[in-house]
């Protein structure tokens, strides 16, 4: 099954898998279009690109992956930060648009087996990417904690601030003290690295799920 907002994308794929694999291609352009068909028609696997309209592929991977469904993560981002975070969320690979043919359908049969696949420039990335996160992460207290998982969901100070019962200022303190923790000037890069951050980040740097 085939998920993607770009016709000429799901177009080009179907050809190439169903001419490679004999596959037959189910498609969606949307979130929920592909959560409703991907549970009624249970696929062998689901290619899925994380930038979709509505509440986008990092809503809709963890509910798949939760109903027993193969996801492999086919994404414009070659950047650790979005594949660490495809991972921790359930999907069985992870390979970006700039991927050959031959590569992607070595991807695609081997998420079907049900063996992790990472594109090589990409897990390389990884595994540099890890060692730095969890050295800074380390540093930060569980109200940290707090508000980078909220920042990685993409919301606001003022709405972390409501969620948390406490003011703005205090928010915005906390904020300018965890940039400081981690090495970072901008919150657009906060933000960056609030998305980075391992599901299940725990005080001292642990996770409670094991990541690759």
């Amino acid at each position: 099954m085939l998920v993607d907002d770009h016709t000429v994308v799901r177009a080009g794929l179907g050809q190439l898998l169903s001419t490679a694999l004999g596959a037959t291609i189910l498609e969606a352009a949307d979130t929920p279009t592909a959560h409703d068909l991907a549970l009624r028609t249970r696929p062998d696997l689901v290619v899925l690109d994380l930038g979709l309209p509505g509440a986008g592929g990092l809503w809709l991977l963890p509910r798949l992956h939760d109903a027993g469904l193969r996801v492999l993560v086919l994404s414009m981002h070659a950047d650790p930060i979005y594949a660490r975070r495809a991972l921790d969320a359930g999907a069985t690979g992870y390979v970006s648009k700039t991927i050959g043919p031959d590569d992607l359908l070595d991807a695609i049969r081997q998420a079907m087996d049900g063996q992790c696949y990472v594109e090589s420039g990409i897990a390389s990335m990884l595994s540099e990417h890890r060692d730095v996160l969890g050295r800074n992460f380390g540093r930060l207290t569980a109200r940290d904690l707090d508000i980078m998982r909220f920042l990685g969901e993409g919301r606001s100070l003022s709405d972390i601030a409501a969620t948390l019962g406490v003011s703005y200022k205090t928010v915005a303190n906390t904020a300018g003290m965890i940039k400081t923790k981690l090495g970072v000037a901008r919150t657009a890069d906060l933000v960056r690295l609030a998305i980075a951050m391992p599901v299940g980040w725990t005080i001292g740097g642990r996770e409670n799920r094991e990541t690759v």
